[in-house]
């Protein structure tokens, strides 16, 4: 297979499944060849991320990634999309091991905003624990000048149980608590634009969307950067 990329997913799976769903729903297709060539490696056994960050005595998810990178390397696909959040605290350690681009999703969310709310300052980010508070957001806004907005610890609880307990224990959406999480950021944090920093926040976003405050969805944000660079591989073919 030629003009192809991979997604790095599983991390975790229903959430995985709302990428691919959004990037065969967006692509602009007629018949079977007008999707686009990918591959997805569903490695659901990645140690936690968040629990690592947390707690590095536990499990590292780092030796899984860069078995998955290394050999989808060998198979040459033009670039590479993790669909996971707080994976990309090791993008320098991945994006070392291989020549094959890997798209940033903590950085393209970034320049989403800048794009699409010039005006916001005050970005509220909301993920895993481990997201929010291992510097990857907030790394990326410093660089555009923009101010970081923290959950409350009741934020964070909120958010914790909405991952965890109902999505992936349960792989169910509460979409009230979905709503009150993204509401409270706005009201008792002051954040102009909420950063769903969690994939799991994206999947919540697909089934329950939040329609009123600004967010910028990660998840989607990556779709729309996959599907921009697999237009131009197809192009260049």
């Amino acid at each position: 297979m030629k003009n192809f990329f991979t997604i790095i997913g599983g991390m975790g799976t229903p959430a995985t499944e709302s990428y691919l769903r959004l990037l065969n729903q967006r692509t602009p297709a007629h018949c079977d060849q007008d999707y686009f060539n990918y591959i997805l490696v569903n490695h659901a056994t990645v140690p936690d991320r968040s629990t690592y960050l947390m707690d590095h005595s536990q499990p590292s998810p780092l030796p899984d990634l860069l078995a998955d990178i290394k050999a989808q390397s060998a198979l040459k696909p033009s670039f590479f999309v993790i669909a996971c959040n707080t994976a990309h605290y090791f993008y320098d350690d991945l994006q070392a091991a291989t020549t094959v681009p890997i798209v940033h999703m903590p950085r393209e969310t970034v320049n989403y905003i800048k794009a699409t709310y010039p005006k916001a300052h005050r970005i509220g980010v909301i993920g895993t624990k481990g997201t929010t508070t291992d510097g990857i957001y907030d790394r990326e806004l410093a660089r555009q000048d923009l101010e970081v907005v923290k959950p409350t610890s009741e934020i964070q609880d909120m958010t914790t149980q909405l991952i965890f307990d109902d999505i992936k224990n349960q792989n169910k959406v509460d979409g009230k608590l979905f709503h009150t999480i993204i509401k409270q950021m706005v009201e008792k944090q002051g954040a102009e634009v909420v950063i769903l920093g969690c994939t799991e926040l994206s999947y919540a976003q697909e089934l329950a969307p939040e329609l009123t405050i600004p967010v910028a969805d990660s998840q989607s944000i990556l779709v729309d950067k996959s599907i921009a660079l697999a237009t131009e591989l197809r192009k260049k073919a």
